[in-house]
């Protein structure tokens, strides 16, 4: 007779009692998971998170509550857990899991990892050093409705980065500056904005006209001649933003006019721009002041976050929010710099504000703060249930590795209404590894489309391997024969190489790159092939990448056209399925089956499709969603015609 020990077999609680756990995250999924594992009998459990409390927290994470807002969220969350399982060995980490202190050795004290992550740099980090410590994973995500849980172990099954995942949508530089056209334009411009007035300046997040768009051709002598700015304070500069921001004390009627006149001006001086466009209206202060009733406003019914003013609404805004940043900009000190946080007031005003001024300037419909933030935070709501059942099947996967079953793990889709098979929970078969991944190949090997005579040492360093290809702290050496150190972890060993071109260090077509990235006991060979003919604005390719563009997205049902992005807290990633065309930064996939092949099956894509779908939702940090159709073969797949879209059911697991 078997023994059980609650509902488990004495020899699975056992294990479950005695083995060492870390969780990754305490957000939305991860306060859910802790609860779950204390009471299912987890004694030894470590949790690692960097982020503090915050009062949008508290709907969905109900370890914490008012009380404890700025404080640790993995030190708080312990707490609470001890509360009701006192038992518990549980300790907690306020810090980064990307910290060189969490290296190789100290993942292997884990019989296994759980990933409760919100961003795509943590979660290929912890792949890559689940790989190198041999530990399983459990990678999970969520957004909105939609989740994942997914199991990767070393040799055996897919690893995060085996399919390739797009980077964030970005727009030209010249559309946020000269041409926006749609709200979004208008959003990333005012936290561009705030940046470069607040925070760090970025050199490509510029405000200012673009006097360099291609599309303009026009002579700046000629036009700097015509411009008509005004002759008062705010009177057009060609100057740093910030610099002259401060010059001016930050007065909120001088940023106003400067931005909202005296720039949109300028930029009606770029005729070209406007022979097939509406062109953009300035706005001045005073005559808005003159002109505007104060009771105006477009709909103000509803939750105030909900209410849409009118002009001279978002023009007090505007004012108000600059002055409260004024003041946080100067209790901090000389040099202080401020970090834009949608969950921040006046720094949400501010961008509400001045992307309402601007997309009224171009003749666009205004957005409520409440739609302001969706898209700025790029979020889609995190539901509380979503998490629960979420963490429930991180649970249940590693009971299955514990008690030795690893054949039985399975990728977990859970979808947003039941399927034609009254299924909500969707079972697909782990994918073996990808020969070719960068990652988890045996030898990792990649090539890099660039032009050696434009291309630094600092941008291989940071935008190609630590950005593209995740590496924390590389070095690179090359493979000339003399073992020439190109970069270095060692701070300040190769600093001078920072500004020099690769030519300068004789690679050329052809050139080998080993880096290594000894935190993650990871090697990439890097393979250089030299071109003049990348497109512009575009520094590398890396070639054999999937291309970004897929068949034209399905029609959204009426209530995902609300969402603009998966950035939340929670936001769903961990998809190591993704051979269907990509679209957006993080994969949901959509299944209707309950048959069990290998989620690589699912990935054939068809523009037509049956009830079938696959979403995909972007993470960034990042742009917009979207969903593609997808057909997947069943093994009694019904004809196509007998099958109703709308029919699309689901809900449980078997």
């Amino acid at each position: 007779m078997v023994q059980l020990v609650g509902s488990l077999r004495k020899e699975l609680a056992d294990s479950v009692s005695s083995c060492r756990v870390l969780v990754v995250g305490a957000g939305g999924i991860g306060c859910e998971l802790l609860k779950n594992l204390v009471l299912t009998g987890f004694k030894n459990i470590e949790v690692i998170d960097l982020d503090t409390i915050d009062v949008s927290n508290l709907n969905r994470q109900f370890l914490f509550q008012k009380k404890h807002v700025g404080k640790s969220k993995s030190q708080v969350a312990k707490e609470s857990v001890l509360q009701f399982c006192p038992s518990a060995n549980i300790t907690a980490y306020h810090d980064s899991i990307m910290n060189p202190d969490y290296n190789v050795e100290f993942f292997r004290q884990f019989v296994l990892v759980m990933n409760a992550l919100d961003n795509r740099a943590a979660r290929n980090h912890v792949n890559r050093m689940c790989l190198a410590a041999d530990i399983p994973l459990i990678e999970s995500g969520t957004a909105g409705y939609l989740g994942q849980v997914t199991v990767i172990k070393k040799g055996q099954t897919e690893c995060y980065e085996c399919q390739p995942k797009p980077t964030q949508k970005t727009f030209p530089g010249c559309t946020i500056r000269n041409t926006p056209s749609e709200p979004i334009h208008c959003i990333v411009w005012a936290k561009y904005l705030f940046n470069q007035l607040f925070g760090e300046e970025d050199a490509d997040q510029e405000v200012s006209p673009d006097t360099a768009d291609p599309e303009a051709r026009w002579d700046s002598a000629e036009a700097a001649a015509k411009a008509s700015a005004s002759e008062q304070d705010g009177d057009i500069k060609r100057v740093s933003t910030k610099e002259w921001a401060r010059s001016t004390g930050y007065d909120p009627v001088k940023l106003f006019n400067k931005l909202f006149k005296d720039d949109i001006r300028y930029l009606l001086t770029m005729d070209k721009l406007w022979k097939k466009r509406k062109a953009p209206l300035p706005l001045d202060w005073e005559e808005l002041l003159k002109q505007v009733n104060p009771s105006e406003a477009v709909n103000l019914s509803g939750l105030k976050d909900q209410q849409v003013l009118g002009v001279h609404g978002y023009a007090q805004m505007f004012s108000n929010s600059v002055e409260t940043l004024r003041a946080d900009l100067q209790q901090k000190g000389d040099g202080a710099e401020l970090v834009w946080d949608k969950d921040d007031p006046p720094a949400m005003d501010f961008v509400t504000a001045a992307a309402n001024l601007r997309m009224h300037v171009f003749s666009m419909n205004m957005k409520s703060r409440f739609d302001v933030k969706s898209m700025a935070g790029n979020i889609i709501p995190a539901i509380a249930t979503t998490n629960a059942i979420i963490a429930g099947l991180i649970v249940l996967e590693g009971l299955k590795i514990l008690s030795g079953e690893m054949d039985k793990c399975r990728t977990i889709f859970l979808n947003k209404q039941p399927n034609p098979r009254k299924k909500l929970l969707v079972p697909c078969a782990l994918d073996p590894p990808n020969s070719s991944c960068y990652v988890c190949a045996s030898r990792p090997e990649v090539t890099v489309r660039l032009n050696v005579h434009k291309t630094m040492v600092q941008t291989l360093q940071d935008k190609i391997l630590k950005e593209r290809f995740g590496m924390v702290a590389p070095d690179v050496q090359i493979e000339d024969g003399k073992g020439t150190i190109l970069i270095s972890s060692e701070e300040g060993e190769t600093e001078a190489n920072n500004k020099k071109f690769l030519s300068d260090f004789g690679i050329r077509n052809g050139s080998r790159l080993q880096s290594d990235d000894f935190l993650q006991d990871y090697t990439l060979q890097v393979n250089i092939l030299h071109s003049e003919e990348l497109e512009k604005d575009v520094e590398f390719e890396v070639v054999g990448e999937v291309p970004e563009k897929g068949p034209a997205p399905a029609a959204p049902a009426a209530e995902d056209g609300k969402s603009i992005a998966n950035g939340n807290k929670d936001s769903a990633q961990p998809s190591t399925s993704s051979k269907a065309p990509v679209e957006e930064d993080d994969d949901i996939l959509i299944l209707d089956s309950d048959e069990e092949p290998s989620s690589s099956s699912a990935m054939d894509t068809s523009t037509e499709g049956t009830s079938s779908q696959k979403r995909k939702l972007a993470d960034a940090e990042t742009g917009e969603s979207g969903e593609t159709s997808a057909k997947r073969k069943r093994l009694d797949q019904p004809p196509a015609n007998k099958q109703d879209d709308d029919d699309d059911d689901i809900i449980a697991l078997d």
